[in-house]
């Protein structure tokens, strides 16, 4: 992609179509999130990191030979594909590990400041993707929306919780830091498959290395839920709707397709009441509507 054409991708609004790719991903993430939990009794997080990325490289060459892309192809983005591949591990170690010191409720704000980080970070590294006043109130609005969803974090208790707090925000600036380097990189011209690849390939030496520090292991077989949990995590959340992000990231505003994340967390709360009976709230109700407002005032025509 020439820099005439990031230009032109940077600024462009977001098509009913894209808009409709991006419900199904952060419906598919808030279910990653219910995933995740069911399988966590049987398969440590840093371990289900691994196997996944692991696991999720035979599906995606599938993939790559259905639609006929060549993803081994010397094009000039080896290092791009690196750093992109060490940040996407960055961001799930920190996570991860985050979890054992605070908890999902802090983490979950902490790492969704990410869409402010991309919203900073494009004005400087992506010409012609930023924002005006009317869209940067709409992103505190679906901000606001998710500090009523989870609760405005009270000051830590104590240093491990600082530190598990820290960390998310790490995981949010890791995950912000991909995004970027996808769209202001030779990685905006090659196809989303081989980005993937990048991101699979230098993740899971790193998550494995980061399971065998902190010593996890699974003592038993893992149970048919988990399993399964474990199969919808790698066959369509890794191995499909990652590569669906990275092409969007490609085509549209890297802010404006950021801001629709903050319905992911939302839509975890509801799986949690549809599949763990998890309660819901009125604020639950008020939270979805500011999220909503934001997204819409972010991507109204200028």
């Amino acid at each position: 992609m020439s820099s005439d054409e990031m230009n032109a991708s940077a600024g462009r609004p977001l098509s009913p179509g894209a808009v409709a790719w991006m419900l199904m991903l952060c419906l598919s993430w808030g279910f990653n999130q219910i995933a995740v939990k069911l399988a966590l009794p049987d398969i440590p997080p840093l371990l289900q990191g691994t196997i996944r990325s692991i696991a999720a490289l035979p599906v995606l060459l599938l993939i790559a030979r259905f639609r006929g892309v060549n993803i081994f192809a010397r094009d000039g983005t080896l290092y791009a594909g690196l750093c992109a591949g060490v940040l996407f591990g960055i961001e799930f170690v920190l996570i991860y590990r985050g979890l054992v010191w605070t908890t999902a409720t802090r983490g979950v704000l902490f790492l969704y400041l990410a869409p402010f980080f991309v919203v900073i970070g494009s004005r400087w590294l992506v010409p012609g993707d930023h924002f005006s006043p009317s869209q940067w109130l709409g992103l505190l609005l679906s901000f606001a929306g998710i500090v009523i969803a989870f609760g405005l974090p009270t000051p830590a208790t104590d240093p491990h919780q600082l530190l598990g707090d820290i960390m998310f925000v790490g995981a949010g600036a890791a995950w912000a830091a991909t995004t970027l380097v996808i769209k202001a990189s030779a990685l905006n011209r090659v196809s989303a498959e081989k980005t993937l690849l990048y991101q699979l390939v230098v993740s899971a030496p790193l998550l494995g290395a980061g399971a065998l520090i902190f010593g996890e292991r699974m003592d038993a077989f893992p149970s048919a839920v988990a399993i399964g949990a474990f199969a919808y995590q790698t066959i369509w959340v890794v191995s499909v709707t990652f590569a669906v992000w990275f092409a969007l990231i490609v085509r549209y505003s890297a802010a404006r397709l950021s801001v629709f994340t903050f319905l992911a967390p939302l839509f975890g709360v509801a799986a949690g009441h549809l599949v763990l009976n998890e309660p819901l709230t009125l604020a639950f109700a008020l939270a979805v509507a500011l999220v909503a407002a934001g997204i819409v005032l972010v991507n109204w025509p200028r």
